[in-house]
């Protein structure tokens, strides 16, 4: 086991993300206390763990037997007990600041040493760290993306009073569950992913209240082609494909008409008055007749194929690239 393994991790909040992220530590030998304020919710959390765990043993994924990775999560509804000893405290609450300082109020008492990791995608770490300042050097960006046991890449993100060596604890406890950190220097609204996953998301509901497209066009152009390219090279390699000259050139003519909206508007809103928020509710932008967890599966098994496709492809490119001649 990595050394930096060798201690627990707390992950409190047992939704959807904090099962996935207990799955991901404990698939790579961490022992994990899944902490929660709700036993229903703690319960939800076995099924979502007992599903992923077997999902990617289905996948040839999982490196041990499922039931041995499924046995080193813990689940408790008390938050200091699941934080004595740990190297980390990975928080996975909900998108309320005085919930997070709440949790790492309690979790800098039980612990003197522990890395105090936010996954929060939109509220500034550092604003989080003032609600506790004696630990604010302990309190660092951890922003992972969902689901976390298949996508690869996790945000590290300093606030104003994270110390290096709280970041450098944080990126290498990432590398630690095969996750490779991405280091956000500044300590932005959204940082890297929200960013540009939120104006692709403006400008795709701009699109539809606008009339250019419907919603389910506007998913298979994304997902089909823009999103499909974009999974084989990134959006700078894509202009020096074609030329920076040319995307300027382009980009000019485009860029006024793009929606500059500072709020969601009559997309989210209209939908969400008419009781469509999403699959739980049986419809948002599209008509559902599959429960919340068939569309989590069938979402999961679509990213599974894709990694399956990037990792051969990214093994035939080394294995045939030529030898360093030096």
């Amino acid at each position: 086991m990595p050394e930096t393994l060798d201690r627990p991790v707390a992950v409190v909040g047992a939704g959807t993300m904090g099962a996935g992220l207990a799955v991901q530590f404990a698939r790579h030998g961490a022992r994990v206390a899944l902490v929660d304020h709700r036993e229903a919710n703690l319960d939800d959390a076995r099924t979502a763990v007992r599903d992923a765990t077997a999902a990617l043993d289905d996948r040839g994924l999982l490196a041990a037997d499922p039931g041995a990775t499924r046995d080193r999560v813990d689940y408790t509804l008390d938050l200091a007990d699941a934080c004595e000893g740990v190297a980390l405290v990975l928080e996975s609450v909900s998108e309320d600041i005085e919930a997070k300082a709440a949790v790492f109020a309690t979790a800098a008492d039980a612990t003197d040493d522990a890395v105090l990791a936010t996954n929060t995608s939109s509220l500034a770490v550092t604003e989080v760290a003032d609600r506790v300042p004696d630990e604010a050097d302990r309190v660092v960006g951890c922003h992972w993306w969902n689901p976390p046991y298949l996508l690869p890449t996790v945000e590290v993100v300093a606030g104003d009073a994270t110390s290096d060596e709280t970041v450098e604890r944080t990126a290498a406890l990432v590398e630690a569950v095969d996750r490779e950190p991405i280091r956000v220097r500044r300590d932005v609204p959204g940082f890297v992913w929200n960013r540009v996953q939120f104006a692709v998301l403006r400008e795709c509901a701009h699109i539809v209240e606008t009339g250019v497209a419907t919603p389910a066009d506007v998913d298979r152009a994304v997902r089909d082609g823009y999103a499909l390219r974009t999974a084989a090279v990134g959006p700078f390699e894509t202009v020096d494909l074609s030329s920076l000259s040319l995307f300027r050139t382009i980009a000019a003519g485009i860029y006024p008409s793009l929606s500059d909206a500072d709020e969601p508007g009559a997309a989210f809103d209209d939908r969400i008055d008419a009781g469509r928020a999403g699959v739980a509710a049986g419809a948002g932008f599209h008509d559902y007749d599959e429960s919340a967890r068939e569309a989590v599966r069938r979402r999961d098994e679509r990213v599974a194929a894709l990694r399956a496709a990037q990792e051969e492809t990214r093994s035939r490119e080394d294995a045939n690239a030529d030898p360093d001649p030096s």
